[in-house]
């Protein structure tokens, strides 16, 4: 391997680690929307609902930084050459803010959403994570 294609790679590791810290933070805060989601069903109040939208308002922030990450990141892995990597499915994350919580009324509605939130973000992350691993091994 030439330094070239080592300095294509190490980059690509770089933004694959931004995507996972970006990934990890997003997943951090829709799980803690999910805890309140969980007491606002089970009787919270307005307090509760508060805390809980706000969690939701910081995970849609994250979110949109972690798909900004993993553009990033996808355009790094193009840049790596003679590595046959998997493709990252950038498109389904892209609209993941904008479906989360547009419209969201009742309760039960917005808990499903930030599951399916959560999942998306966890798959995401192991994706970003194998990928990584691969780079990693191969700079070796």
């Amino acid at each position: 391997m030439d330094k070239s294609d080592a300095r294509e790679i190490d980059e690509a590791i770089a933004a694959g680690e931004d995507a996972l810290a970006s990934l990890e933070e997003a997943r951090r805060t829709l799980k803690s929307a999910s805890n309140w989601g969980l007491a606002d069903i089970f009787g919270g109040g307005f307090i509760t609902t508060a805390i809980k939208h706000s969690r939701i308002d910081d995970a849609r922030d994250q979110i949109e930084q972690a798909r900004r990450d993993l553009v990033r990141f996808s355009s790094e892995l193009r840049d790596v050459r003679n590595l046959n990597l998997p493709d990252i499915d950038i498109d389904g994350f892209l609209s993941l803010a904008d479906y989360l919580f547009d419209g969201a009324i009742a309760d039960v509605l917005v808990q499903s959403r930030i599951q399916d939130a959560l999942d998306q973000v966890n798959v995401a992350k192991a994706r970003v994570e194998e990928i990584v691993a691969t780079l990693k091994e191969r700079r070796r």
